[in-house]
């Protein structure tokens, strides 16, 4: 493809992606698919000789959108939302063409300066502390990683790092690997899955701890907890608190953990993953009482802030600890202007090699501006509270948790099973989409305000939809062991970053 040829076929997919998202509406939410579908329609080797991209272009509708399950559509109601807008897609074409691997400041100077603006722009926005800022005087500062996944993981290994070596100092008899066997992190029951998979990728114990009955971990939780391992000789090293769990939109009581874990030298790590992005409208920042105490604090813009995956951001008060403990510096790496007031991401992160992923929230906050930004949450909070009513004006209805974001968990009166059908129903009508969670052992639904384009007719929508399926069951409850098996795979509850 030449330079003539990609001008007219870039116009085309532009157009593509306007009119895919402008009436995105208009499609079935769900594919219709099996596992397999496209061996059916792909040659098994790839094409000997080049193809006309006119040909390749034919077989987005004809061979991907069958099997596309449709995020952005105002009637997907799954998972939390995954952000999207024109400024950020934009955004990632330049940095797709520019191509820079951004992994110190002389690869890219662009790259990494961007990157310290937008994130103190973005900490600045929500309300953190000046001291998890780039500008502050200290060590602090922003990064973007891909995922929440990789945060925690990354926070875990710099605090297993950081405990391993005083507790060396305290114990001189004991090895690292002694030490290591001893250490224990905490997190409550209601948080994303990562962070139970995070201690296992970093060999420690990770004990996840019963929430309150408003789905919080507290303070006189973790204490118990804590008295508990230190009498079996055990050292308690790192907290992951949740501001807006993945199942409930619960918040975590920072103001009483956080104290714990200055009292105890623990590593806290902040994960508001999807209501992180909230904090830029004030009335929403009571939420994070207690952040000073945190070491890490991470949110997720292409979560709910109108920016495309991937763009996670980590802010850090004292970035030498992760310096120290994942830098190695070959000399291939080095470059004379280091430690010269910009920072060489490489050793703020897992990977190498990084993208230029700042261009993209860059050219979505100027775009939108902060005011924008509020209003785009305000309206799914709106919306959420709209459904709500909703539901409780349906008797056969109730609302499991406070809705409080963009989040609404609610189940048909009476067993599980009765919810449990009611999904199944919902899922084989196929015009919306929505996932289940078990909270305290209560089977309750997950309806997420998710998609830019979302107005209230579409929640009315949704909510007829959901109420037909309702009076579907309550004629016959007993779901035909058949769809039961067919859509098992659809009502599992997964926790995503």
């Amino acid at each position: 493809m030449n330079a003539e040829q990609f001008s007219e076929n870039g116009r085309k997919m532009v157009e593509y992606i306007r009119t895919y998202l402008e009436e995105i509406r208009e499609r079935k939410v769900v594919h219709d698919v099996v596992p397999g579908y496209m061996q059916e329609l792909l040659p098994s080797e790839a094409p000997m000789e080049p193809e006309d991209f006119s040909e390749i272009f034919k077989d987005i509708d004809n061979i991907i959108m069958p099997g596309v399950t449709h995020w952005h559509s105002p009637r997907f109601h799954g998972y939390f939302a995954a952000g999207n807008s024109y400024p950020s897609i934009l955004g990632d074409m330049l940095s797709d063409a520019i191509g820079c691997i951004g992994f110190s400041w002389a690869t890219s100077p662009a790259c990494t300066e961007l990157e310290v603006i937008t994130t103190d722009w973005l900490g600045s926005m929500i309300g953190l502390p000046e001291d998890f800022l780039h500008r502050s005087p200290g060590r602090g500062g922003g990064v973007i990683q891909t995922t929440a996944s990789e945060t925690v993981l990354l926070c875990l290994l710099a605090a297993r790092t950081r405990a391993v070596e005083k507790y060396r100092q305290i114990y001189s008899h004991l090895d690292e690997m002694e030490i290591m066997s001893k250490l224990v992190g905490y997190t409550s029951d209601q948080s994303n899955s990562s962070v139970g998979r995070s201690g296992l990728l970093g060999a420690v114990r990770m004990r996840k701890l019963e929430a309150d009955t408003n789905f919080c971990l507290t303070g006189e939780i973790l204490r118990a907890a804590m008295a508990e391992d230190k009498a079996k000789g055990l050292i308690p090293f790192f907290l992951c608190a949740t501001l807006g769990t993945t199942g409930t939109c619960a918040f975590d009581k920072l103001d009483e953990l956080g104290p714990i874990c200055k009292e105890n030298d623990m590593w806290l790590h902040i994960d508001a993953a999807y209501a992180g992005s909230a904090f830029v409208c004030p009335e929403f920042r009571h939420f994070m009482k207690g952040v000073e105490f945190a070491d890490t604090f991470s949110i997720n813009p292409h979560k709910w802030m109108l920016v495309n995956f991937d763009l996670s951001v980590m802010w850090i008060k004292d970035s030498s600890l992760l310096v120290d403990a994942f830098n190695v510096d070959p000399i291939y790496l080095r470059h004379e202007n280091a430690g010269k007031g910009a920072p060489d991401y490489r050793h703020w992160q897992i990977p190498l090699g990084r993208r230029f992923r700042s261009l993209k929230l860059w050219f979505m906050l100027r775009s939108y501006g902060i005011t924008g930004v509020q209003a785009y949450i305000r309206k799914h909070v709106s919306l959420a509270k709209e459904f709500e009513q909703l539901v409780l004006a349906d008797s056969r209805f109730e609302v499991v948790a406070d809705v409080v974001m963009g989040l609404v968990c609610f189940r048909l009166k009476g067993s599980n099973s009765l919810t449990e059908q009611l999904l199944q129903e919902i899922l084989k009508d196929g015009r919306i989409y929505l996932i289940p969670a078990i909270v305290h052992n209560v089977y309750t639904l997950r309806l997420a305000i998710c998609a830019e384009r979302t107005n209230s007719d579409d929640i009315a929508f949704s909510f007829a939809v959901i109420k037909t399926c309702a009076d579907a069951i309550m004629k016959d409850s007993k779901t035909p062991e058949s769809t039961r098996q067919a859509i098992t795979q659809q009502t599992r509850y997964v926790g995503l970053d």
